[in-house]
């Protein structure tokens, strides 16, 4: 049954963005409805309370959650007149989970808290008591959890889960272990969310076969998905599709099919997703199911330009979506429909605008019919874009306004995002710059808070990084940024750049895994300036931040692509071979545009390192090699990259340097032998006290055993390695294996939680970034930041190793001299310039390629 066949060469990654009241994981529903833990045991199945219960859960799952809660306030009001206590409670556990889904937060509390109410007045080993009492604190968790109280959230679901233990409830328990995962992943817990899902994964696969096992596994398969554990979320809902399929349940295959088709998709195997898609759509229980199976269908030949099949398939399907009965999926689904039919009449050209705009004038009208102002403000912030786009701008501008409304009202900071940001371009457009700003601050703080929020359930109305995230930062900046800036306004947009940075790096692991906290560089280092490169659509802007000044900030008017393909050229030019005139003035161009307008304040503050926040393919270049006319960026100032103050690792203390040495000197896995690494770690070795691996002992067990048992202030990897803004394709060579950036994160924990000293350096000496990846130095970045070293000196691309040699033997003499003090930044800088004096090695091909980042004192 394995599709998808051998592990994916390349991960999309991306990061969905999205307020934490939808992050109800799919077992929470299941469990509120399992049989062994609700009403249907206490009451026969032919009374009018069991009907009216069984038309709400009905109602609810497919979406209708304001008819839901009709039947089920009728339930309710039944079970109290007849004083039946457990089944009054159950009936409101039932309604606080609908409330929740319509954002009525103060209702639905009241529902749970006077179910609890109900059954604190019962036999305490009741076991109807138990079950629905589990059942309670499960709603109570997610509303927690949706209301931000993530710990509260944690320690209900922990007390749900010793609730279902009692009432011998294995399915309950599960589900409460995986909303616990969840709730560890908002805290930033990440091991502990992992290791949790990990002994799950144990736990289930150990029960024998049957249907409940086969939603527990579904849903486990979907929480490690949401966790960026893509191929174990594969496995596991492979197992979840063998056992629906033993059992004749095509309605739990085809969602399971359908998941692994979303997995396939994350992994770029566009056809092996339609495939399942396919598949999963064949074996729909209904209408809706099939539609959404469809039109995800759709929206993958959409990516993947496939017009005419996509045009095809929309038109069979826009009589299937007119036909359903109004409910919040089927809104979802007219979007996601509209969205697709949009983007293809932007590339074809077709004028089908206005029956867009009736597909989600419809969805509002649905909205409003059934209550539910969560997708009634989605449809509206569709609609909004739409007329946007046609330049309706009066219209646009209300709807927009309207959604937003609605959605600070629910409280919903994903929806806010979303409309706050669409006003604000409006509002731009019409020339309305301070309300522009203050809309897109609003959008800005928004995104913020959901920076845990990595994954939303609700694939209809996820963000994609790239699409939807990243230009929201880089538009607040550019209305930041005009020409008469205040300090306040430079202010805000150096945070935002710096957020921008932080969240690309959370895109990068699928986890907001940074510690953050403001920092100063004047707190920092007197002698240092920081520089911010952004690139924006019509314009390169800089942004200098020196000790005790004033920020400032100056531009070049370029449009973006004409930026990218200058940068694209200098790194070209880079070979050897390549004119050394047409590569000078390439890297001249580039020193005008990000050093030039700063000289005189550098000059006057007596500047020695030069710090850079780069962005975007900026990050690719090497600095170093940048050109004033008549020398290099090196020959004046010491240079250090960062990903931002907000991100800077504190020093340690001097103290006596010993190093763990690791390297391949013999060809391994494709990769080319590196012989004059023999004589790199020699060179380190007559420096400083070092224990080394080479070739044979360097295997991912030796490297694992000495790195967890003993602190060593360097460690220093000479072999191959690649960084790229997959994770996945960001590892480290060893003589048996690959390390990972993931796996490297493990190897280092001990250090980041101060069970061993941290790593005061680490190098990694034959490196490269991956070929055509724009954003491969996230990879480095990633790896720098997880491994807890507080300084990485590593190479953007494979260098001649024995000229490497040099320049390390350089770089470890002039940092462990004993009469002076020099910082790291210093050191390589002179390790470069030795280099650079040297007949054979003064191309920058030679010693361009090494950058520090992190702390460079």
């Amino acid at each position: 049954m394995n599709l998808l066949g051998g592990k994916s060469k390349s991960l999309l990654v991306f990061c969905c963005w999205f307020a934490i009241s939808l992050l109800l994981v799919t077992t929470v529903r299941a469990i509120a409805f399992q049989p062994t833990a609700t009403i249907a045991q206490f009451v026969q199945p032919e009374s009018a309370p069991a009907q009216l219960l069984q038309a709400g859960k009905q109602s609810y799952q497919s979406g209708q959650f304001s008819q839901a809660i009709n039947f089920w306030q009728q339930v309710e009001a039944i079970y109290r007149q007849q004083g039946e206590i457990f089944n009054q409670a159950q009936a409101l556990n039932y309604l606080s989970l609908a409330y929740q889904e319509l954002g009525q937060w103060q209702e639905a509390e009241k529902a749970i808290e006077t179910s609890l109410k109900l059954l604190e007045n019962q036999g305490r080993n009741d076991e109807r008591k138990i079950a629905i009492f589990a059942q309670a604190l499960n709603a109570k968790g997610s509303l927690e959890l949706a209301k931000g109280q993530t710990q509260a959230a944690l320690a209900t679901w922990q007390q749900a889960e010793t609730a279902y233990s009692r009432a011998g409830n294995e399915t309950g328990k599960l589900g409460s272990q995986i909303n616990q995962a969840q709730a560890l992943k908002a805290l930033g817990q990440y091991r502990r969310a992992r290791s949790l899902l990990e002994k799950l994964v144990i736990q289930l696969q150990a029960q024998p076969d049957s249907l409940l096992k086969a939603q527990g596994l579904q849903s486990l398969g979907i929480a490690l998905q949401t966790s960026g554990d893509l191929l174990k979320s594969k496995e596991i809902l492979e197992q979840s599709w063998a056992i629906s399929q033993k059992f004749a349940a095509n309605a739990d295959t085809s969602a399971t099919l359908m998941s692994i088709g979303n997995i396939a998709r994350d992994l770029e195997q566009y056809e092996v997703a339609a495939n399942y898609y396919q598949e999963a759509a064949k074996l729909a229980a209904n209408e809706l199911t099939e539609v959404q199976v469809e039109l995800n269908l759709i929206s993958l030949l959409v990516q993947n330009k496939e017009w005419e099949q996509a045009e095809k398939l929309i038109a069979e399907i826009e009589l299937k979506i007119s036909e359903l009965a109004p409910s919040r999926a089927s809104i979802y689904a007219r979007i996601n429909l509209a969205a697709s039919a949009r983007e293809i009449a932007k590339q074809t050209k077709q004028k089908n605008r206005q029956t867009i705009a009736l597909i989600l004038a419809t969805g509002v009208q649905q909205a409003r019919e059934i209550g539910d102002r969560r997708a009634e403000a989605y449809s509206l912030y569709q609609l909004s874009k739409l007329y946007s786009e046609n330049q309706q701008r009066a219209s646009a501008q209300t709807l927009s306004q309207q959604a937003l409304q609605i959605a600070q009202q629910l409280n919903a900071a994903d929806l806010v995002a979303r409309a706050a940001a669409e006003l604000g371009r409006i509002l731009n457009q019409q020339g309305n710059i301070e309300a522009a700003k203050s809309a897109y601050r609003e959008a800005y703080q928004n995104l913020q808070s959901l920076r845990s929020d990595l994954v939303a359930i609700e694939s209809e109305i996820q963000f994609n990084f790239t699409s939807s995230v990243e230009p929201i930062y880089r538009e607040f900046v550019s209305l930041l940024l005009q020409p008469d800036a205040s300090q306040a306004d430079l202010k805000q947009a150096r945070e935002v750049i710096e957020a921008l940075q932080i969240v690309e790096l959370d895109n990068f692991f699928r986890d907001a895994c940074l510690d953050v906290k403001p920092v100063q560089i004047d707190e920092i280092d007197t002698e240092a300036a920081v520089i911010y490169p952004i690139i924006l659509p019509s314009r390169l802007e800089v942004i200098l931040s020196l000790p005790d000044r004033a920020l400032r900030h100056y531009a070049t008017p370029l449009p973006a692509t004409e930026v990218e393909a200058t940068l694209q050229k200098a790194y070209s030019s880079l070979y050897l071979g390549y004119s050394s005139q047409a590569r000078l003035s390439l890297f001249e161009e580039i020193y005008d545009w990000l050093i030039k307008p700063a000289e005189i304040d550098l000059n006057r503050d007596r500047i020695e390192t030069l710090v850079f926040v780069l962005d975007d393919s900026l990050r690719n270049l090497p600095i170093a090699a940048l050109y004033d006319g008549q020398q290099y960026i090196i020959e004046k100032y010491s240079i250090a990259l960062s990903s931002g103050l907000q991100l800077f690792p504190q020093a340690l203390e001097k103290q006596q340097l010993n190093a763990l040495t690791v390297g391949l000197t013999q060809a391994r896995q494709g990769f080319s032998p590196l012989p004059a690494v023999e004589t790199e770690i020699k060179q380190i070795a007559r420096e400083i006290e070092t224990k080394v691996l080479l070739d044979r002992e360097f295997t991912v067990a030796q490297f694992q055993k000495l790195i967890s048992d003993r602190s060593f202030p360097i460690v220093h990897l000479a072999t191959h390695g690649q960084f790229s803004s997959n994770p996945e394709e960001t590892f480290l060579l060893t003589w048996d294996s690959r390390l990972n950036v993931t796996e490297l994160d493990v190897l280092f924990e001990k250090r980041r939680v101060g069970i061993l000293k941290p790593i005061e350096l680490l190098v990694l000496s034959a490196c490269e970034t991956a070929s055509g990846d724009r954003r491969a130095t996230l990879g480095l970045a990633g790896l720098a930041l997880r491994s807890g070293a507080y300084s990485t000196l590593a190479s953007l691309w494979s260098v001649n190793d024995e000229s490497t040699a040099v320049l390390m033997s350089e770089f470890y003499q002039q940092l462990t001299q004993q009469n002076q003090s020099i910082t790291k930044a210093e050191a390589l800088r002179q390790a470069q310039l030795a280099l650079l004096k040297n007949p054979v090695y003064d191309h920058p091909y030679f010693w361009a390629a090494f950058v520090l980042i992190g702390n460079w004192l």
